[in-house]
């Protein structure tokens, strides 16, 4: 397992801040898409501490194989060496950078 290289995702969707962790990240054959698989969450049932917000985005990816995230919608991608906690967080409320370019806001 060490050797395999494991990525922290941060990406918009909805309004929301994501962040995953996935051992698979590439320029995507969808012209202007970031490819992001083989997500990896804690085993389901291990411990006695459920975490709301991995259980939350187990169930949302539980068919997922491969994500295909526009590139204006990813934050950042980090190579790290060892997985944290997983966040869904309120994009609007400044605990995170906007990605650079966004379309402007309606008025």
């Amino acid at each position: 397992m060490r050797n395999q290289k494991l990525y922290k995702v941060t990406f918009l969707h909805l309004g929301k801040c994501y962040e995953l962790y996935a051992r698979h990240v590439a320029s995507s054959n969808l012209w202007g898409f970031t490819e992001v698989g083989d997500l990896v969450f804690e085993p389901a049932g291990e411990g006695l501490v459920v975490d709301p917000t991995e259980e939350r985005l187990r169930e949302e990816f539980k068919d997922t194989r491969v994500l295909h995230l526009p590139m204006q919608a990813v934050i950042r991608i980090e190579e790290v060496d060892r997985k944290g906690t997983l966040a869904i967080r309120d994009a609007a409320d400044g605990q995170k950078v906007t990605p650079f370019p966004m379309p402007p806001r309606n008025r």
